[in-house]
């Protein structure tokens, strides 16, 4: 693999945490299996693209995306909360309609950003290579956010959103409401997913409405291949894993295609995202096998 791929495949893990993040609220922190993160990843991109195209300011194109995906959190919140759906039927539901919304948005499939000032222009040209900007450039904006995530889960309202998921009927005992903080997380969760779909859009140069295709998945190994590498119950390292868990998964499916002894080719990166997330959750049951055998 060379340099110039090795660093896209971190660039691309370091978009991806903030999807990791997301996921890590909604499964983790909520106990709410969320599949709207397909449909709010590409929202996010097209919302950010379609104002960038108009003229906005991309700092506030991307503030736009990252409300519409809270929005997108707040329907399927709705219809879990306020009309007593399954959270996981309320999440789908929510994530078809969104293919035809981020069809609304950008009018189009897709929509090109060649040519656009974006985020990452203004750090352009001041004698370090784009390869190397554009990873730095996002890992900075992910390590704001799990600072900020942290101390939010940290604070009164995070720990009264932990005791929600952990186990709700408690958490209303003790004065919590539970509504308004799965309100809140789906909320969070998804405009983090957002925020990614914008950087997505940016970094590569277009957004795609069919880009958010296996963003559960992809969010999810991540979490789990965090949670292998780091056993601590601490908020922070879980984070800190979730990031680190997306950026190897990334390195890893690019290794994987870019090896001619396995002879995979890019239409087969379905298959390899499968089996990465397969072993990831196989193996840590199978150390805690043999460490009890």
């Amino acid at each position: 693999m060379s340099l110039i791929a090795f660093l896209g495949a971190v660039e691309l893990g370091l978009v991806f945490a903030f999807v990791a993040l997301g996921v890590y609220l909604a499964f983790r922190i909520l106990d709410f299996p969320d599949l709207t993160v397909d449909g709010s990843f590409p929202l996010g991109a097209a919302v950010a693209a379609v104002l960038i195209i108009a003229g906005w300011n991309p700092w506030l194109a991307t503030a736009v995306a990252m409300a519409a995906g809270a929005a997108a959190g707040l329907v399927t919140a709705t219809l879990n909360v306020k009309f007593r759906i399954l959270n996981l039927l309320a999440s789908i539901l929510t994530m078809i309609a969104l293919f035809s919304v981020n069809l609304r948005v950008m009018g189009k499939p897709n929509v090109a950003l060649i040519n656009q000032d974006t985020m990452l222009t203004p750090f352009f040209g001041h004698g370090l290579s784009e390869f190397y900007v554009r990873p730095l450039f996002v890992g900075v904006l992910v390590v704001i956010a799990v600072f900020l995530v942290w101390r939010f889960l940290a604070s009164d309202l995070g720990l009264a959103m932990r005791a929600t998921g952990a186990n709700p009927r408690m958490a209303r005992a003790q004065g919590v409401n539970t509504s308004l903080h799965i309100y809140l997380g789906m909320a969070l969760s998804n405009a983090l997913v957002a925020l990614g779909g914008s950087l997505f859009a940016q970094t590569n140069g277009f957004a795609d409405v069919t880009s958010g295709v296996g963003t559960i998945v992809v969010g999810l190994a991540a979490v789990i291949i965090g949670e292998t590498l780091f056993h601590s119950r601490l908020i922070i390292w879980a984070l800190i894993g979730c990031v680190i868990g997306s950026v190897l998964y990334r390195i890893a499916i690019q290794l994987a295609l870019s090896s001619d002894i396995l002879g995979l080719k890019a239409s087969d990166l379905n298959l390899v995202t499968a089996v990465l997330v397969a072993a990831a959750l196989v193996l840590p049951r199978l150390r805690r096998g043999r460490a009890t055998a």
